[in-house]
């Protein structure tokens, strides 16, 4: 019972950073293409596109959400937020590397603007349950925003004030995004990148509150 007991709290709290796994120098292999678009995952990007970082929830149904809005050239999925340098998906998993799954999104602002990428954002999961999405329970599952630029950070805690209203009117619970500045970005492996395309009968566990999410004038310019 204390082992599982154990397992649990290691898969809840982020760890500290003498508890992390050590991880690797090098990166792990990835593709060098978007398995839809064709488009290179690494870049380099065509100039005048900007950068988004998304984490709600398993990383699989969250990219898809993303690739099939108008106006995002490219996705990616990978791991950031935590400590652990270049992990692998088995080494996320076990809440000891203080990674959460994310989606990188590269989009052209001429077409789709932050303020449209947060609403989705907000409306394609429930941002008010912790350490967890749904059935899948961890650190790794937790809601974040990873911001390049003040005008983002500013964007998303505005974004996030409005909807904690909307959700308080709605009965729901609080907020616990966490946003903060994008941190160090490392791409997952070949297989976690555009799943639901490889495997369109793949799990999917993303399911939002059913509150609409009205962004403020301001942020979605």
């Amino acid at each position: 019972m204390f082992f599982l007991s154990d397992m649990l709290n290691k898969k809840l709290n982020l760890p500290k950073p003498a508890e992390a796994l050590p991880g690797r120098a090098k990166p792990i292999p990835t593709a060098s293409k978007h398995f839809v678009s064709k488009r290179p995952l690494k870049g380099p990007y065509p100039e005048g596109l900007e950068t988004a970082m998304f984490g709600l929830g398993c990383f699989w149904g969250a990219e898809r959400l993303f690739w099939q809005l108008e106006g995002v050239w490219v996705t990616a999925v990978g791991y950031a937020g935590g400590v652990t340098p270049n992990p692998t998906y088995q080494e996320t998993c076990t809440g000891l590397t203080g990674h959460a799954e994310v989606v990188l999104v590269v989009y052209d602002p001429k077409i789709v603007s932050y303020g449209e990428l947060l609403k989705l954002f907000w409306e394609s999961h429930d941002p008010t349950q912790g350490m967890r999405q749904g059935n899948d329970v961890g650190t790794t599952y937790r809601s974040t925003i990873y911001t390049f630029g003040d005008a983002q950070y500013q964007a998303a805690i505005a974004s996030r004030d409005a909807y904690e209203a909307s959700l308080r009117g709605a009965g729901r619970g609080k907020i616990t995004t966490e946003i903060a500045p994008a941190p160090q970005f490392y791409f997952a492996e070949e297989d976690h990148q555009q799943y639901l395309a490889k495997n369109p009968y793949g799990y999917c566990g993303l399911q939002g509150t059913g509150v609409t999410c009205a962004i403020p004038a301001a942020v979605s310019a």
